[in-house]
């Protein structure tokens, strides 16, 4: 019980925590940092729509099923 309680702690994010890691970022990606975003945001936008497509097929088969 106290193991999981642990791991989820172990990976909560406070301010301080998030701006360190966009200093990193900053500091990594400098000037490229709008275009890693902006293919970041992309990609994000293509992976839900997958599992949109996904969830709306396993719907459509399940309702299939049951007018069968």
């Amino acid at each position: 019980m106290f193991e999981t309680a642990n791991s989820v702690l172990a990976f909560s994010l406070g301010w301080p925590e998030i701006l360190v890691i966009l200093l990193i970022a900053l500091v990594l990606f400098g000037r490229r940092l709008p275009e890693v975003a902006r293919s970041l945001g992309k990609s994000l936008t293509e992976f839900k729509k997958g599992l949109n497509e996904t969830r709306d097929e396993i719907e459509k088969k399940t309702n299939d099923s049951d007018k069968v």
